[in-house]
């Protein structure tokens, strides 16, 4: 092997190591953040288009066996811890995902990152980190009203002009 090919070599076991140091979470939160970036009416997507969009944008030369179960389990906030901790994703509905934003309900015994280190992601990829933090992050999470806290107040005017007890009197009179 002549010092050309050497050189060559030497590049491609470097891009592939390159490559393959890039964690399997941080690239479902890269295809996850992106489209996010390319879908802003959207709140969530299905597990599917997720796994796509790892393979369309093909960091690691292929789509990693684990991304499915990553998708699914590892990096989500509100599923039991097995055995990540990531709070990286969140579950919307049974198949749909979104990014994990700070607030957000998660399972108590997840308490690993939200986002990926800076240092571990691609340079192309940080402006994802900036976004992330200076808009997606800051959105507030809207949060289903507690059904049991809504009906505070319901019912008063039903004895807005006698005390409760005298209303609860009257009501029972009837009884035998």
């Amino acid at each position: 092997m002549n010092s050309r090919e050497s050189v060559r070599a030497e590049r491609r076991t470097k891009k592939t190591q390159e490559r393959h140091a890039l964690r399997v979470a941080d690239e479902v939160w890269i295809a996850t953040a992106l489209l996010h970036r390319e879908h802003p009416e959207r709140s969530d997507f299905a597990v599917r288009e997720i796994i796509d969009r790892v393979g369309r944008e093909n960091l690691t030369g292929s789509v990693r066996g684990s991304v499915h179960v990553h998708v699914i389990q590892h990096c989500v906030a509100n599923r039991p811890p097995n055995p990540a901790g990531y709070r990286l994703l969140l579950e919307t509905d049974r198949g749909r995902r979104r990014l994990y934003r700070p607030g957000d309900p998660h399972h108590p015994d997840r308490r690993g990152r939200m986002v990926p280190e800076r240092q571990g992601l691609p340079q192309p990829y940080l402006v994802l980190l900036d976004w992330y933090e200076s808009h997606y992050a800051r959105q507030a999470t809207q949060k289903e009203p507690d059904p049991l806290l809504a009906l505070r107040g319901s019912g008063r005017e039903l004895w807005a002009d006698e005390h409760a007890d005298d209303y609860v009197k009257r009501l029972r009179e009837g009884w035998a």
